[in-house]
């Protein structure tokens, strides 16, 4: 117990560090180093002082979805001066804790799959893995998003292995709550879900287990997400499943200038365009209906999906260079282009991606379980050779990478441990406790 509380500890103590020295190396009078995180402070003022939840001078309605920054007004509550202009150190330092929370839940999901000793292997990665503790500091969704997403693994561990039904149905609704807030958090998360249940449904088998464990997710998501979707169709008039910045998102990916990096300065043209189309409908009728976010957000989804059509070798090519983006084992954004801070991160990264690289191909073949812990890498990926891309993005899925590379440095270690565990279609059909409960004693 001591072990392990010390190395929570110590990880929450380098991230606070971390927290302090980013901050200090930013220009006086600079709160954040990217324009996301002025979004969700804002937000997150304008829910603790009871406003209207629209940002910018456009007044936009959906802009964000609303996990982050609701987290962020809780905060803003209780911290001193708080409601008036909170010191941003107390959002890292938010950050920093939620990380931790995330190194408790790759713990487990260890714990479930190779035992203790492996748990507390992957454990003291993640805690002192360089774009972990980064991930831990900034004031983006990566931080917050990390507790749902893992809960949201680990509640659908529980649910393949459970005996009885009800007994799966009760962690497949844990699971749908789980991804529901973690779409909350990072709208990106939208799709998994289905994403998984159809790989399940391919590479395995069981379809009745795989499906009433899917739907009871699917559905304890929707309950989830219904009071967003409500409120979305209220103000938009329409159903908007996460945000009307999905079209935004799309053109930053695919135009004809795209380099795989997010530049958004187009915004700003197509928002012109859009003021005239409305003007002119207005002229000639009754003004547009809706909101004209919406009526943007469509623009700049038309004009990507017609630039691809007609660039689709472009396309493939943008494809290749945000894979090697976002897979890359230095960091893409000039605010890390220190040599030296390169250098950490590629040599801290490379051993962790070769392990679960070994991990997966040695493991996977044991069952959901394992497999599970593969296929958020594969999913970020194909979202992100469509849109932007950057090592930033990664990062959840390196949580359970980290997971197989400490399953597979601990097959060299300790074989007989590893080798205990038997395939997951064993553990299911035997009636008997399966070896890793007395590991893990």
């Amino acid at each position: 117990m001591y072990w392990w509380s010390g190395l929570l500890l110590a990880a929450l103590a380098v991230r606070l560090v971390a927290a302090v020295w980013w901050q200090q190396r930013l220009p006086e009078q600079q709160q954040f180093a990217f324009g996301d995180s002025e979004s969700y402070w804002r937000l997150g003022l304008k829910i603790a002082r009871g406003q209207e939840y629209e940002y910018g001078e456009g007044g936009w309605k959906v802009f964000r979805t609303p996990g982050y920054p609701l987290l962020l007004a809780g905060l803003f509550r209780v911290v001193p001066g708080g409601l008036d202009s909170p010191n941003v150190l107390w959002g890292r330092g938010l950050s920093a804790v939620l990380g931790c929370l995330t190194i408790l839940g790759v713990v487990v999901l260890a714990w479930q799959l190779f035992g203790a000793r492996t748990a507390f292997l992957a454990a003291a990665v993640a805690a002192f893995y360089p774009e972990a503790i980064a991930a831990s500091v900034f004031i983006l969704s990566e931080a917050p998003f990390g507790p749902p997403f893992v809960v949201h693994l680990i509640a659908w561990i529980l649910a393949w292995r459970a005996s009885s039904v009800g007994t799966q149905a009760g962690w497949a609704i844990v699971a749908g709550i789980a991804a529901g807030i973690g779409t909350l958090v990072r709208p990106s998360w939208l799709l998994f879900t289905p994403f998984a249940l159809g790989a399940g449904l391919v590479f395995l088998g069981d379809w009745r287990r795989q499906m009433v464990i899917g739907l009871v997710t699917l559905v304890a998501f929707a309950a989830t997400m219904s009071p967003w979707w409500i409120r979305n169709y209220r103000v938009a008039g329409r159903y908007v499943p996460t945000s009307l910045q999905v079209g935004t998102s799309l053109y930053d990916g695919l135009h004809e200038g795209a380099t795989g990096a997010s530049e958004m300065s187009f915004v700003s043209e197509f928002a012109a365009e859009q003021f005239q189309a409305d003007a002119a409908a207005a002229d000639a009728g009754p003004p547009p209906a809706g909101l004209f976010e919406d009526r943007l957000d469509r623009r700049l989804q038309a004009a990507a999906i017609a630039w691809a059509a007609k660039n689709p070798g472009r396309v493939c090519e943008l494809a290749v260079i945000k894979f090697l983006r976002m897979w890359s084992p230095v960091p893409n954004a000039t605010e890390f282009s220190s040599l030296t801070l390169r250098l950490v991160l590629a040599v801290t990264y490379t051993p962790v991606l070769l392990l679960a690289l070994w991990g997966a191909w040695k493991f996977a073949r044991r069952g959901w379980p394992y497999l599970l812990c593969t296929l958020p890498a594969i999913y970020f990926t194909l979202l992100h050779v469509i849109f932007v891309s950057s090592i930033r993005y990664r990062q959840p899925a390196m949580l359970l990478l980290i997971v197989l590379a400490a399953g597979a440095a601990a097959s060299l270690v300790w074989p007989a441990e590893t080798a205990a565990i038997p395939p997951d279609s064993t553990q299911r059909k035997s009636s008997t406790p399966a070896p890793q409960s007395s590991q893990a004693r």
